[in-house]
């Protein structure tokens, strides 16, 4: 299937690393997509959660479908979020075309678009980091029974479900600004902004805040380990994409992932050849 041409699209909140992360999804979403930017918008390395014993292949295949694209000429925004936090030490930081960032401002056909994670506007996260960590454990352990929950009924043809879902039900449907939205509209309207994309909440919305004499879009592009939502631009408009998985994957020109014992085995063999061992 041809990719669709874009001009940007900004995703958050891969949380590779995890058992809640959806990469097979995410894979699928990526290689559908023909970017001239890519955005990151936070939360993409769970580095709250990161385990060396877990990060199986198909999170790596996404960040390898990344340094393809990347490859491919496509500019990639990385912005911090609160759960890979660690990178924004590196602000500013370019690799090639890869820039890592705290926020980002993209001007596009004359307007101005503020792009950031959102974690800032969060108290919780500031006030009461150790009950943001409880919070992030506890959602981390309902996904885990989740997983197993789905690999009992898969043999019975149970179509997988999120059982976590149903607790964000409300919230999602909620067409009232909370605090939180207000919070960013009214610091984007102060800076001159019309419009804002952030993710962190986990909640993908497309609303306009208004704030006084100024109507102020708000978007927020999801997660990937719920919702499955992008924030697209194309021909001078900005879209919340609902991405739908044909559960159908394409690997025909996607070579393996060797594990840990090829690895090593294939790293002893390019000693011995060089005469090292």
């Amino acid at each position: 299937m041809k990719a669709r041409k874009l001009e940007v699209s900004v995703v958050s909140d891969f949380h590779l690393a995890t058992r809640a992360c959806k990469a097979k999804t995410i894979l699928k979403y990526l290689k559908s997509i023909n970017p001239g930017i890519l955005v990151l918008n936070g939360d993409i390395i769970d580095s709250w959660r990161f385990s060396r014993n877990y990060f199986p292949k198909p999170q790596l295949k996404v960040v390898r479908q990344i340094i393809k694209m990347l490859e491919k000429g496509v500019h990639v925004f990385y912005i911090t979020g609160n759960h890979d936090e660690f990178l924004r030490k590196f602000n500013q930081t370019e690799i090639g075309k890869l820039k890592i960032v705290n926020q980002l401002v993209l001007d596009l056909d004359g307007k101005k678009t503020w792009i950031f994670h959102g974690d800032l506007f969060d108290h919780v996260i500031h006030k009461a980091k150790w009950l943001a960590k409880i919070g992030a454990a506890a959602y981390g352990l309902l996904t885990v029974i989740n997983h197993g929950i789905n690999l009992l009924l898969r043999p019975f043809g149970v179509k997988e479900f999120i059982l976590y879902k149903s607790f964000k039900k409300k919230n999602d449907k909620d067409s009232r600004p909370t605090a939180y939205e207000k919070a960013i509209a009214a610091t984007s309207a102060a800076r001159g902004f019309q419009t804002v994309i952030c993710g962190h909440t986990h909640v993908p919305k497309d609303k306009i805040v208004m704030m006084p004499g100024v109507p102020v879009r708000y978007i927020n592009c999801g997660d990937w380990v719920e919702h499955f939502t992008a924030a697209e631009y194309n021909e001078g408009k900005w879209e919340l994409h609902y991405f739908e998985d044909s559960g159908e994957e394409n690997t025909a020109d996607e070579p393996d992932i060797p594990d840990h014992k090829q690895v090593y085995q294939s790293l002893f063999r390019e000693l011995a050849m060089a005469n090292c061992l």
